[in-house]
């Protein structure tokens, strides 16, 4: 006689599938939590600034502008400064900040790093050295030949570019056999930048008035110059990027065992590398275009999600993103209210925030390898 054995899941698989269930449910939770307080800051961005706007106010025109509400406010001058001015400025400052968000999120995991940044490691550099060279002298062939100024659309092309060949040279600098050297990538940042930083005052030395207001626009960013006009040229770049970036979440977490088990498990490594230096390309290209250079932005948002969530890029690309819309639009709020009724540069207010965070993560990284 023979006895039937009941197949029961072993308690390690029970307690992978609880493991699993759990992070499933803390990501739920980060989604939704990220998605409302983004949220209220917008709602918060286009009410604030010189000329005060209650939120509830705001959220009347937004209804009447939707067909819910009354019509007639959107003749007011709130409505005209909300819908006008605010409005363009708000898009912009979340795409930007979602860009640059997940520029950090992408570099890290290319070079399996969470140190890596556009801004720290000189690629948001190399593409505001590309826009300061369309700028000065893409301006000057247009007035000499077309008679005219320089269209904006011509910029994301030229700070892309920079961006572009910037990442390029910083992985083959910092990369060697497979292997990424941190100290030899934050050195060949600091290098980049400080190049990139030289050639950049030697087109300010050469600029007349009016390009050197626009130079100085681009080394301290700010979303002052905002624009429906400005939008339509920026957001046909950056939102395909956000579609697509969720496709390299699978050979993104290969890739955290490294390149040689990454080609093992199948992932074509090689192409996943190409795209992602080219997504960040875009990303910084299209940002520091738009809004001139704003650093850190790249580093706090995906490390900190990170700290929240671990390391699934499934997760982690898409959280990035919201965070860093969250952030810089928050950032702008500040920026106008510090020193109203005057507006404090965007990239001062990132820096003061995301400086002190380098540090701690400096230190912090550094006494775990003491352990």
């Amino acid at each position: 006689m023979t006895l039937a054995v009941k197949q029961t899941p072993s308690a390690g698989a029970a307690a992978l599938a609880v493991l699993a269930e759990g992070r499933r449910r803390k990501g739920i939770i980060a989604v939704a939590a990220l998605v409302g307080f983004c949220l209220l800051l917008m709602l918060l961005s286009l009410g604030a600034g010189a000329f005060a706007i209650a939120p509830g106010r705001v959220a009347d025109i937004l209804m009447a502008k939707l067909g819910f509400g009354q019509v007639e406010l959107l003749d007011s001058r709130e409505a005209l400064v909300v819908l006008n001015i605010r409005m363009p400025r708000l898009l912009l400052g979340a795409l930007v900040g979602a860009a640059l968000a997940i520029s950090g999120a992408l570099m890290q995991g290319l070079f399996r790093n969470p140190l890596a940044d556009p801004g720290l490691v000189g690629v948001s550099a190399g593409a505001g050295l590309a826009a300061a060279a369309t700028i000065v002298l893409g301006d000057r062939f247009f007035l000499a030949n077309f008679a005219m100024k320089l269209p904006f659309a011509l910029l994301p092309f030229g700070a892309f570019f920079g961006g572009l060949v910037s990442t390029l040279a910083l992985y083959l600098i910092a990369t060697r056999q497979g292997r990424t050297s941190v100290a030899t990538m934050l050195l060949a940042g600091v290098a980049l930048g400080a190049l990139a930083g030289s050639l950049t005052g030697l087109l300010a030395f050469i600029s007349d008035d009016r390009q050197l207001r626009d130079l100085t626009f681009w080394s301290l960013g700010s979303l002052g110059g905002a624009s429906w006009t400005k939008l339509s040229v920026v957001a046909p770049i950056v939102l395909p990027l956000l579609l697509a970036v969720p496709l390299l979440a699978r050979g993104l977490n290969a890739l955290m065992l490294g390149e040689a088990e990454a080609y093992h498990l199948g992932i074509p490594v090689q192409r996943i590398k190409a795209l992602a230096i080219l997504l960040v390309a875009l990303a910084v290209g299209a940002s520091v275009a738009s809004a001139g250079v704003i650093g850190f932005v790249g580093i706090v948002v995906p490390h900190l999600i990170r700290l929240s969530i671990g390391p699934d890029h499934r997760l982690l690309l898409p959280l990035s993103a919201i965070g860093g819309a969250a952030l810089l639009v928050g950032a702008d709020i500040v920026a106008r209210l510090v020193v109203v009724p005057a507006e404090l540069p965007i990239g001062i207010v990132t820096a003061f925030i995301g400086a002190p965070f380098f540090l701690w993560l400096l230190l912090r990284r550094g006494r775990i390898a003491e352990l």
